[in-house]
């Protein structure tokens, strides 16, 4: 799969954990890089990369302020992931509702 090809699926770039992280510290609001790169014991060019990945699949955005690169979070994408989720989340709540009337049955007998 190619680059592009790979940032335009927002499942493959979210597939990797610092990509995920750096989402999860970019809830709290816009950040420099530098910040960013604080949490995790890789090189700025590594977190600068994921990045560019996060930018190319429309999940971050970064403007220029000076000498600073900010970044910031652009949840829309991930509603993709979160309906795809969702039906998920009704199958296993269901099997968990029949888990819970076999337990009932079971332990009244």
């Amino acid at each position: 799969m190619s680059r592009q090809s790979a940032s335009a699926d927002v499942f493959q770039v979210i597939a990797d954990p610092t990509r995920r992280a750096i989402l999860d510290l970019l809830r709290t609001g816009e950040q420099p890089v530098k910040q960013l790169a604080e949490p995790f014991a890789i090189s700025l060019p590594a977190i600068s990369q994921h990045l560019q990945v996060l930018c190319e699949a429309d999940l971050v955005e970064m403007r220029k302020s000076g000498r600073q690169r900010l970044y910031k979070l652009k949840p829309e994408r991930l509603k993709q992931v979160s309906a795809w989720v969702a039906n998920y989340e009704q199958f296993w709540q269901q099997k968990l509702d029949a888990l819970g009337n076999y337990l009932e049955e079971s332990c009244s007998d």
